[in-house]
């Protein structure tokens, strides 16, 4: 009778363990999109084109799940889960949901675009270059963050240069208060969110599913985490705004590489990065980005082919890292 009761309860504690991973996933997909949308209401109030605003204030808005979930796993002593979120989102937002926007509606890429996928290939290259030796340091940590400074003032500027000539939009009081409250209520539900997918995410990974926590970073997490920008791709593809998904999932990886694992360093005092994550994940990651970037680069605009073989190979890499929880 006894083991009946044990067995009960920890089907019981395994069915609260899902829950409230769902119920983060959910906080973070809700909050997410309020954030999103109050952002993206604020910036175009100041008259900014499309595609400055999802390279800037959408992107980063989109970022935030991701950067809070791997401060929190760094914080907690749970390095291969940060760094694994964050490389794993990188390669989510490129691979899965830039190729999705190329294979349903390809866009022009113009020099907006080739600018900003020359600094994604250097900041991927940087990240991978610091990380060599097992370890992204304090050093290495603060030369990226004065990159990704500099990347912020630089985009500010051009939005700033390429403000629209006719005046912003008055969407009067009760707008602009709507907008503000949707900014808190959806930053205040990730935060929650971000919290409930790092602890019950652990407790999948090392209880239940018995595998290290990479794997579950770098699919659970890692897609959970990018669905705001999956939602803001769809979004925008249907708004026939598609330059608005190039530019946000170009600024949120650039802020992805640039900050996230910087500060996760800063916080843990320097952040291990698993031989996996640097010749596994690492690599694909790139990979993911030249497929995505290069042809367009050349062509001017992307393709259909692009995307269906970007999707193909994420699904292929997902397997991959998937088969511990498969078998």
């Amino acid at each position: 009778m006894s083991e009946v009761f044990l067995l009960w309860g920890d089907n019981i504690r395994t069915v609260m363990i899902f829950a409230l991973f769902s119920a983060g996933l959910f906080c973070i997909i809700w909050g997410g999109d309020r954030f999103v949308d109050a952002a993206a209401s604020i910036a175009r109030l100041s008259g900014i084109p499309p595609f400055v605003i999802g390279a800037t204030v959408v992107s980063v808005a989109t970022t935030l799940p991701e950067l809070l979930v791997s401060v929190m796993a760094a914080a907690s002593g749970q390095p291969d889960m940060a760094a694994g979120n964050a490389v794993g989102s990188v390669t989510a937002n490129t691979a899965l949901i830039l190729g999705l926007s190329a294979l349903i509606a390809p866009a022009a890429a113009g020099r907006e675009y080739i600018k900003k996928s020359l600094y994604l290939f250097a900041a991927i290259i940087l990240l991978w270059a610091f990380s060599l030796t097992g370890e992204l340091r304090i050093f290495g940590a603060v030369i990226m963050l004065i990159l990704f400074g500099l990347y912020t003032v630089r985009s500010v500027a051009e939005a700033k240069a390429r403000r629209l000539d006719e005046p912003a939009e008055d969407s009067g009081d009760t707008g602009g208060m709507k907008a503000a409250l949707y900014f808190i209520i959806g930053a205040a539900a990730i935060i929650i969110g971000s919290r409930l997918l790092v602890d019950n995410g652990t407790l999948i990974a090392h209880d239940i599913l018995n595998v290290d926590e990479r794997v579950i970073s770098l699919t659970m997490l890692a897609v959970g985490t990018s669905l705001p920008e999956l939602v803001t791709a769809i979004s925008a593809i249907s708004k026939g705004q598609s330059s608005l998904t190039a530019g946000n999932i170009l600024g949120a990886n650039i802020i992805d590489t640039l900050l996230i694992l910087p500060v996760c360093s800063l916080v843990s005092g320097g952040l291990p990065v698993d031989n996996a994550v640097l010749y596994t994940d690492l690599p694909m990651c790139l990979l993911a980005s030249v497929i995505m970037l290069v042809p367009a680069l050349i062509r001017g605009r992307f393709s259909r082919i692009q995307g269906g073989v970007s999707i193909a190979l994420y699904l292929i890499y997902m397997t991959k890292i998937s088969l511990p929880i498969v078998f």
